[in-house]
């Protein structure tokens, strides 16, 4: 079995869990949701501790990266960064084309202000849950991509450690954009591997880029370089009416 059956088998599993878990989650609203959710992700943490499977601390190892779609063989480095890339950039696209598909809109609708999204006829709990379980997929997928690659699963793959590294990538990165999360992972894994002989040093850093993040910039690296290239564009100057060719002897004629 080639590897893309294991992917699709662990995307597969993570879309039921998430329509599971989110039928229970989004019935909560702020602190509420995120205490439940980070409960539950604690109880599977504890259950894979546990299970026989896991191989406990130890983690699943030896995970074969296999030939995918029966030609592509993955047991070089190489081939396989060109396999992950190619999972990213199909997941980017996806994630893109949702987002601007009327379905995206009427999301940023219900983000934006959930009561008026209501009013105007649209099932808002189906819509959020809908997005928990898309959510849900692509950790699944992306899960299993890393898998693959680093041919281990670890249980710090389910910890909650690895929600809040997600979490500060998307929070550095930019809240409300695609590449956000992207910028925001590349800055914190890089600095991670880079400033490897820190050691535990690299956490303080990166809490102290996510502080000055957080308060210089609200919207994030890549969601205010945004704001920053759109208000310069707005206040770039204009010409007017007036300065064009002709427009002063048109002026001077009608009068």
């Amino acid at each position: 079995m080639g590897p893309e059956w294991a992917i699709l088998g662990a995307t597969s599993v993570s879309l039921v869990l998430g329509a599971v878990v989110g039928l229970l989650a989004i019935r909560l609203q702020g602190i509420y949701f995120a205490m439940s959710t980070l409960a539950l992700a604690q109880m599977v943490y504890f259950y894979c501790v546990q299970a026989s499977f896991t191989n406990g601390e130890d983690g699943i190892q030896g995970i074969p990266r296999g030939v995918a779609f029966g030609v592509w063989d993955l047991s070089t480095d190489l081939s396989m960064y060109y396999f992950v890339l190619l999972v990213c950039g199909a997941a980017l696209l996806a994630i893109a084309r949702l987002v601007h598909s009327p379905f995206g809109r009427i999301v940023a609708a219900v983000r934006d202000s959930e009561p008026r999204a209501t009013s105007l006829g649209y099932n808002v709990s189906r819509y959020k849950l809908a997005v928990f379980v898309i959510s849900a997929g692509m950790a699944g997928l992306a899960g299993a991509v890393k898998a693959i690659a680093t041919q281990i699963a670890s249980l710090s793959d389910v910890s909650w450690h690895m929600s809040g590294e997600l979490l500060l990538m998307v929070l550095v990165g930019g809240l409300g954009t695609i590449s956000g999360p992207l910028a925001g992972a590349l800055v914190l894994i890089g600095m991670a591997t880079y400033m490897s002989e820190l050691r535990e040093w690299v956490t303080v850093v990166q809490g102290l880029v996510f502080v000055v993040v957080v308060l210089s910039l609200r919207a994030g690296v890549v969601g205010s370089l945004s704001g920053l290239m759109r208000r310069r564009l707005q206040a770039a100057p204009r010409v007017s009416a007036a300065s064009l060719p002709g427009a002063s002897a048109h002026t001077s004629g009608a009068g």
